[in-house]
């Protein structure tokens, strides 16, 4: 599984990094930075909760 950011959409508003702080992350600029676009097998869960969790509908996953 893959994970992405619509730039357009996202908010930065780290929903994503408090369900999976391993996947996601804001650099100085409060940018939201994917560290593993590819999901590693342990993380799917939590990834997949950040993604339905976001706010602004700013996350997608592919496989």
């Amino acid at each position: 599984m893959r994970v992405g950011v619509d730039r357009d959409l996202c908010e930065a508003n780290e929903v994503c990094a408090a369900f999976a702080p391993a996947v996601f992350e804001l650099d100085d600029d409060d940018n939201l930075v994917v560290i593993q676009e590819e999901v590693p097998e342990a993380e799917i869960e939590r990834v997949t909760q950040a993604v339905a969790g976001c706010p602004r509908n700013a996350l997608f996953t592919r496989e």
